[in-house]
């Protein structure tokens, strides 16, 4: 009776353990679970076998139940997976799957990416994109081939360094001119001689062009262009526009301002009352005349003409109207896409308490 109790007691005991093994077996292949297939296609998969782990946000909530062959040779492994549907929830049309490893060597198994609220569910049989899988192979030669290179530059490295070597033996030598000027005193004299030569040269030229410009025969020319002297086009410019709350804005087309293209001579200044009495009858912190001209033309030639003309118009509201004339300043854009074909003169008002930046960067 004993030995037959024993029996029972142990079939039992192995049947239980069968039903708990089939159970833990069919759980994680979700044999008893509600699921629907889902497909991607891959150039190659990377050692992945059938049975593999589908994860998805890194949860485990799929398998891969096989792995076809393509028909043709440019064609791509198909790779069928076995979801729970409750991943339907978070895997939209737009889901990638991958294909990831365990650390560095470990096994393989496919990821999917959650989908955007906004597009469409997957159903059973759909496609959904994939990213190729990292070969560890291709890894491991990427690596040795930065390490080929890392090995030259070091080479190439030390090479340089043995010639800088060299070339700094002969400096401190006297040999070449370098070190000819670092030796020798009498070398560094002359250069600097020939330095202060080429300074007053330099001088003389530009008082050459100054007196140029105020002679008989060349001063009809720059009054032909509305001014006569190069150096007061930046008297009183700015570096940049102030930042700071604006009061009011006036904008002059340049072509029915002035009297040519090319010049900065005023033929309609009238125009320019009404901002000279807004100046002269309201407070202000600070005011710009900003010019720029078209697209066309030298860039140079254009910024210095656009200088020109915000001078010119200052000259005109400071000699008409009565104002604190330190606080409007000029600023010469040059060449801007939105002056239009014929420039822009722009008369910008700032509300008290706003300051400009001079063109060396400090505040009046």
């Amino acid at each position: 009776m004993l030995r037959e109790l024993r029996s029972g007691i142990f079939i039992v005991c192995t049947l239980a353990i069968l039903v708990a093994g089939v159970f833990l077996i069919g759980e994680k292949q979700f044999l008893f679970a509600s699921v629907y297939r889902l497909n991607a296609n891959f150039k190659n998969v990377a050692g992945l076998n059938n049975g593999a782990e589908v994860r998805v946000g890194g949860i485990h909530k799929g398998t891969v139940k096989w792995i076809q062959l393509p028909v043709h040779p440019d064609g791509e492994v198909t790779v069928t997976m076995a979801m729970e549907s409750a991943t339907k929830k978070v895997i939209r049309l737009d889901s990638v799957a991958s294909i990831q490893t365990e650390g560095l060597l470990g096994n393989k198994y496919v990821e999917i990416s959650f989908g955007s609220d906004s597009a469409p569910s997957v159903n059973d049989g759909t496609t959904i994109k994939s990213v190729p899988p990292l070969d560890v192979s291709d890894l491991m030669e990427k690596a040795n081939n930065i390490l080929d290179s890392t090995k030259q530059t070091m080479f190439n490295v030390q090479a340089g360094t043995g010639n800088f070597k060299s070339i700094s033996s002969k400096i401190n030598q006297g040999e070449g001119t370098i070190g000819a000027l670092i030796n020798d005193k009498k070398v560094y004299e002359e250069i600097h001689q020939a330095a202060d030569q080429a300074k007053l040269g330099a001088t003389a030229l530009q008082e050459n062009m100054e007196a140029l410009k105020h002679n008989f025969f060349l001063r009809g020319f720059f009054n032909q262009r509305g001014y006569e002297d190069l150096a007061r086009l930046t008297e009183n410019e700015i570096a940049e526009l102030p930042r700071g709350p604006m009061l009011q804005k006036f904008g002059y087309d340049a072509g029915k301002l002035f009297d040519k293209p090319d010049t900065a001579k005023l033929k309609n200044e009238r125009t320019l009352n009404e901002a000279g009495q807004f100046l002269e009858k309201n407070p202000f912190g600070a005011a710009v005349v900003a010019a720029s001209s078209g697209m066309k033309g030298d860039t140079e030639q254009e910024r210095q003409l656009s200088q020109a003309r915000a001078m010119v118009v200052r000259d005109y509201l400071v000699k008409n109207f009565r104002m604190d004339d330190t606080r409007l300043k000029t600023l010469g854009v040059g060449k801007n896409p939105q002056s239009g074909e014929r420039g822009l003169v722009e008369i910008l008002i700032y509300q008290n308490g706003v300051q400009t930046a001079v063109a060396n960067g400090t505040h009046p």
